[in-house]
């Protein structure tokens, strides 16, 4: 582990002197891409950095221990060599951490797509309440929401709603939150206070740049309509709504929620563009078979990964078997953190044990 860590420093240093010529410094482009992967590695040396001050100082006071006749002074050097000793433990299981293979998509903008499922206005009605916890946790965050594309049902629900969250590390944060998220509770419309079950669908993509995928122009069917709202009614006298086919692959987008049809047609690209990127990497996954095994969640659509049981304020995630009495709090985004660090430490254990078994 040491000789990686020695190579991951020379590296950071070598990335930082390049940023300081004038080469590097007069392109923007090249000095960003840098600068981006000297950011990614910045945490690792820092820790690395430390554990090499503290095993100096370990090293020190064992050297004063093991010398010193004075007793005042040997225990104060016994004391310091126990301190310094939990620290390089604690800075090992840190540097292992921090040494794991990075999902390359972890810094990445994501979209979100949330689709109702069994359940009815019930499953829209959930929709709505899922995006309005996610639009707070990402607030609490510091990104940013942009609503893609919706499909009202007209009392406050959504078939479907797609959005863009911008920010810093989002994919780490949302990649977990793929699968199928099962709701109890009971409907505003029931009179005799029964409880139904119903699911929504939740699809996390990361947002594909331009530059990483092509895709020809040939290679899709653009049709223009007007748009309709809740209950199928006209709500525009242009043909601003948008329907994007990629024809190869059938994967098929629609965008109304603008007036202009050039910026529907743009959201509908970012949307389709992340489709098929995330296809392209599901497929590569699962010629990966044993690093996808040891993923937390895989991102399937069918796979039922959370409960959200509102008579008991309950949330269970099924993945990690984390069950927290918080729901009204979570659903207000501001403890959905704790909900994704029991993920990313599970995620975590799992791929440091199919490290160590290989």
């Amino acid at each position: 582990m040491r000789q990686k860590l020695l190579e991951v420093r020379e590296e950071y240093q070598r990335l930082n002197d390049l940023m300081a010529t004038n080469e590097v410094a007069s392109n923007p482009d090249l000095y960003q891409k840098h600068a981006t992967s000297a950011k990614g590695i910045k945490e690792l040396v820092d820790r690395f950095e430390q554990y090499l001050i503290d095993e100096a100082g370990l090293e020190g006071a064992e050297e004063m221990f093991q010398e010193e006749s004075d007793p005042d002074m040997r225990e104060m050097a016994d004391a310091e060599r126990k301190e310094l000793s939990v620290a390089i433990e604690e800075h090992e299981k840190e540097l292992k951490i921090l040494l794991l293979p990075k999902d390359p998509n972890d810094e990445k903008n994501t979209i979100v797509e949330l689709r109702a499922g069994t359940g009815g206005d019930e499953a829209a009605l959930f929709c709505a309440d899922l995006f309005k916890a996610y639009s707070r946790f990402a607030e609490t965050k510091g990104w940013k929401v942009e609503v893609l594309s919706t499909n009202e049902i007209g009392i406050g629900g959504y078939k479907e709603i797609s959005f863009k969250v911008t920010g810093e590390n989002v994919f780490s944060q949302f990649k977990y939150e793929g699968g199928v998220h099962r709701v109890q509770r009971v409907p505003a419309t029931e009179t005799q206070g029964r409880v139904h079950t119903s699911a929504i669908t939740v699809a996390v993509l990361p947002e594909a740049e331009e530059v990483e995928l092509h895709i020809s122009p040939s290679d899709l069917q653009i049709d223009v309509y007007r748009s309709s709202g809740p209950g199928g009614q006209s709500v525009n006298t242009t043909d601003s709504a948008v329907r994007i086919t990629h024809k190869p692959t059938g994967t098929l987008v629609t965008c109304q929620d603008e007036k202009s049809q050039h910026k529907n047609k743009a959201k509908a690209m970012t949307i389709l563009r992340s489709r098929i990127l995330a296809e392209v990497q599901a497929k590569e996954d699962s010629e990966r078979s044993a690093d996808r095994k040891s993923q937390v969640g895989s991102g399937d659509r069918s796979e039922r990964i959370r409960t959200y049981n509102y008579p008991q304020n309950r949330v269970s995630d099924h993945r990690i078997n984390l069950t927290l009495y918080r729901l009204e709090q979570i659903m207000q985004g501001g403890e959905f953190q704790e909900l994704i660090n029991g993920l990313v430490a599970a995620d975590r254990a799992a791929k440091m044990a199919l490290q160590t078994s290989e």
